[in-house]
């Protein structure tokens, strides 16, 4: 038996421009999983007369980030490309810190949040750039669904944190 040679992937996207929006989704994989898990801890660890609050948006929020991820991962392979997937690779890509060692205060938590999903809006958009470049329209729409929910949710997020 000889080794199957890989089809060629012919979308109407040219392979550099799939590499190019491929490794930016690979940077919105690792900040969403990273912010997800952030998200998580501090929904796990929150503290304070906000508790029950906050408890409960977390646990939205960190959902709704679980949800986000596979169709982030899938559509990286269906431009040919595999999705990372461990702690180490989502390391080396992410821009956002790791969650601290040392559970924050309530409001800390809620402003750590907000700058993740600010964060997680501007690292969609600059893909998006390359995605509408390439004319690559699922994941423009992939992309912009994405900004609405992190723009959403850090307006929600700050408006916590105003007098």
């Amino acid at each position: 038996m000889g080794s199957r040679k890989k089809p060629a992937i012919q979308i109407g996207i040219s392979a550099q421009d799939r590499k190019s929006i491929s490794q930016g989704l690979s940077r919105l994989l690792a900040e969403t999983y990273t912010l997800y898990l952030t998200t998580h801890n501090f929904h796990w660890n929150v503290t304070g007369p906000q508790f029950n609050t906050l408890h409960g948006m977390f646990m939205v929020q960190y959902t709704e980030l679980w949800n986000a991820v596979d169709p982030i991962a899938e559509r990286i392979r269906a431009l040919g490309f595999p999705a990372p997937g461990s702690y180490e690779a989502f390391g080396r890509l992410s821009r956002l810190p790791d969650a601290p060692l040392t559970p924050p205060k309530a409001t800390q938590m809620v402003e750590w949040l907000a700058r993740g999903h600010e964060q997680l809006a501007a690292t969609a958009r600059e893909v998006f750039k390359n995605a509408d470049k390439a004319d690559d329209q699922p994941t423009a729409d992939l992309l912009t669904q994405r900004m609405d929910v992190h723009e959403k949710t850090a307006w929600m997020l700050r408006s916590l944190l105003e007098e």
